[in-house]
């Protein structure tokens, strides 16, 4: 399988890093390079492009900017060298952020993740019964599927839920899955005393969160955010009132 890209950035060395990264990749197939979003324009509209790697603070309009204007989203994979984007690049359901300069295999973590999330998209869709798998929600641990498996996740070991577009991604402490399910209905069916949603992308073990500071929560080496509609049930969970 073959990820069709596009690079968008005005620094014109910045492109050529990234040109560089591509070129060692075999299943990244180059589209083209721009100095402004609105180049890419006609290769989105006719939909040769899965994957923008966009620069946020452009001249013509920013990248989170035109990143609000697309009807259709490929998967957008943020550059930039201010890491106060982060938060926004959530709220925009992008894949990944990478805060320059980032060394190649944090490049090529960010790639590998959309690669298997259009893997995943390809069986499914070519999966007999590629309706939505729903969650069996039990009293100590839930099953998904994926990859032709059923997977038991018990509670103690899952720290967080992270949706982007149709799948979900449960982060436990010994690994990584996806599965196309509806973040809503999890938020729902979870036991509300073990599990919160923060974000509209994410929902958290409250156990395994370590701290709160500004607008995000501390989980390990992560920091997660807090959307506006959630910030009371955070505030809530370290007691905090108005």
């Amino acid at each position: 399988m073959k990820i069709r890209c596009a690079i968008i950035d005005d620094e014109f060395l910045a492109r050529q890093y990234l040109k560089d990264y591509v070129s060692k990749i075999p299943f990244l197939e180059l589209k083209g390079d721009f100095n402004s979003p609105l180049k890419v324009f006609d290769l989105l509209n006719s939909n040769e492009i899965d994957l923008l790697f966009l620069d946020i603070s452009m001249p013509d309009i920013s990248g989170l900017d035109f990143i609000k204007s697309l009807d259709k989203q490929p998967f957008i994979i943020l550059t930039t060298a201010y890491r106060e984007y982060a938060l926004d690049g959530y709220e925009l359901n992008v894949t990944d952020y990478l805060l320059k300069p980032f060394p190649f295999e944090r490049f090529l973590k960010a790639v590998n993740k959309v690669m298997n999330l259009m893997e995943l998209k390809f069986k499914i869709d070519k999966s007999s019964d590629s309706a939505s798998p729903k969650a069996q929600i039990l009293d100590d641990y839930l099953v998904i599927r994926a990859d032709r498996k059923y997977y038991k996740i018990d509670y103690n070991d899952l720290i967080y839920i992270q949706g982007q577009k149709a799948y979900v991604t449960f982060y436990t402490i010994r690994q990584q899955i996806t599965a196309l399910v509806s973040l809503r209905e999890l938020e729902e069916k979870l036991p509300s005393d073990r599990f919160i949603r923060i974000h509209k992308s994410f929902i958290v073990a409250i156990k395994k969160i370590q701290a709160l500071e500004g607008n995000s929560i501390v989980i390990g080496s992560k920091y997660l955010p807090i959307g506006k509609n959630y910030r009371k049930i955070v505030d809530g969970v370290f007691g905090l009132k108005e």
